[in-house]
């Protein structure tokens, strides 16, 4: 399969511009969706690696320790079948209260060479509402063979002073369709949305979203929904320890460490300097994170491991750092549609202390 998508099918990709190619990959995913039996036979061979038992956090049962990271499924028109590919969870979205085009196009890079993705997307999606409804048209909770994160986000046109109102907006309309939410604020495409991740503000944006969390919870009478948040990699020490001791002082779930990286290696080049890099590059920035959180927090607070993740090693270095579970995304466009699943077996044959 490797050798199948290196040298033939990845070179017909790149023969596409990326924004291309990544809508025929959602057009091959959609094409899989409508052969229920295809789908289930791959799950069957690609989602639990032999031997291997669930992994139970956040009251969910992850059937492998590898995720889908925001960003794939903008649109919510794919994510049932990402279980057949071997993703043990995947994170939809980012998903915003109003509808937005996203940034001009071009607006995603690839660079082979160094393994990486530059990306100002910019949230493109059709609005919280119209995502409850397609997510209310597919598997519900407890029907999933694999857990769901909506990943969401700051509309564009909502200033800062808003963002909480807008945030907690989302959340009414998409929390009955999540396994867990994910907080993004810290893409770097949409304007101002990084200086969510300030104290106050940040403060009171969790707070809130706890509350509605509760009120939801007794109101429905059913489970809370696990709220995690995602950060970015170019935060200082400083910095996430007050996001720790914030998380903390909330109750929150877990983090998701982390998004993409306004930094550029030294080696960029002619790099595009617009929007997040993600891939090879990032991974080292990534680990220091998810090093610093585990040890911050001696281990208590659920991290996500995600930035860089290109070979079976890398994936095991973040599990060695602290980390619970791990997302990929850039390294499936270089490594194909099934390195989830040979990502997966690797991490449950391991005889690391985690595996």
């Amino acid at each position: 399969m490797d050798f199948l998508y290196e040298k033939i099918l990845r070179p017909l990709f790149f023969t596409q511009d990326a924004e291309t190619a990544h809508e025929i990959s959602i057009r091959l995913l959609r094409i899989l969706d409508a052969i229920p039996f295809a789908v289930h036979t791959l799950e069957r061979i690609n989602l639990r690696p032999r031997h291997s038992k669930p992994i139970r956090l956040f009251d969910l049962d992850f059937p492998n320790r590898v995720g889908l990271a925001a960003g794939f499924d903008k649109y919510a028109q794919v994510w049932p079948t990402f279980g057949a590919l071997g993703f043990g969870h995947a994170e939809i979205g980012t998903f915003t209260l109003h509808p937005q085009d996203g940034n001009p196009k071009p607006r995603v890079f690839r660079y082979p060479q160094a393994e990486a993705v530059v990306n100002s997307f910019g949230f493109p999606n059709p609005g919280a509402e119209v995502i409850a409804h397609r997510l209310a048209q597919g598997p519900g909770k407890g029907a999933r063979t694999i857990p769901i994160g909506i990943n969401i986000g700051k509309s564009k046109i909502t200033p800062l002073d808003t963002a909480c109102e807008d945030y907690v907006n989302s959340f009414r309309l998409l929390a009955d369709h999540a396994d867990f939410l994910v907080i993004n604020i810290s893409s770097p495409n949409t304007p101002g949305l990084r200086e969510l991740q300030g104290r106050a503000h940040l403060t009171t944006l969790l707070e809130t979203l706890q509350r509605e969390n509760l009120q939801r919870t007794v109101r429905l009478n059913a489970p809370r929904i696990p709220i995690l948040l995602k950060i970015a990699p170019d935060l200082s020490y400083p910095q996430l320890e007050e996001i720790l001791a914030i998380a903390t002082a909330v109750a929150l779930d877990g983090i998701v460490a982390t998004n993409t990286t306004i930094e550029r290696p030294q080696t960029a080049g002619d790099m595009e300097t617009r929007g997040g890099l993600s891939g090879r590059p990032l991974l080292e920035k990534s680990l220091s994170i998810v090093r610093f959180m585990a040890r911050a927090s001696n281990g208590k607070l659920p991290i996500i491991g995600c930035g860089g993740i290109c070979h079976p090693d890398d994936a095991a270095r973040f599990m060695d750092e602290g980390a619970s579970l791990v997302q990929i995304f850039t390294g499936m466009i270089y490594r194909g549609p099934f390195f989830p699943a040979a990502l997966a077996r690797t991490l449950a044959w391991s005889h690391r202390p985690w595996a």
